[in-house]
């Protein structure tokens, strides 16, 4: 599955009084996480690095599709954290280590993946060793 519908917390207000809170957002390409980077604002200010990024990859939010920068700009700033950590969760998979000397073809006896919250790489033992 690519794409992954999400709520926000707080919702987008618009003009109109209504709040919209659902939308889908896609995987990321290795292309939306390099593109940003020479854009003018982000070379600028480097906080507005996400908000490009995120309006790649959010294909709709309420009745908004494609997504801006500047529709996301608005959103609280509850709702914006809340997308940045969906982001995060949604293109960060454990990432599969060798197998183990003596181990089978195909059976990997360890995971790596990454913690959340520091970035530490954290190895797995799924043998139970």
């Amino acid at each position: 599955m690519n794409d992954l519908p999400f709520m926000l917390p707080v919702g987008l207000f618009t003009s109109d009084g209504q709040v919209h809170r659902s939308g889908v957002m896609r995987l990321a390409t290795a292309l939306d996480e390099i593109e940003p980077l020479g854009d003018p604002r982000v070379q600028r200010n480097e906080a507005y690095y996400p908000l490009l990024l995120l309006s790649r990859v959010i294909t709709r939010l309420g009745p908004f599709s494609p997504v801006t920068p500047d529709v996301l700009a608005v959103l609280p700033a509850a709702d914006f954290a809340h997308l940045q950590q969906l982001y995060t969760h949604l293109n960060t998979a454990p990432t599969l280590a060798a197998p183990t000397a003596g181990a089978p073809a195909g059976a990997e006896s360890t995971v790596e993946t990454e913690c959340p919250h520091c970035g530490a790489v954290l190895e797995l033992d799924l043998a139970g060793a």
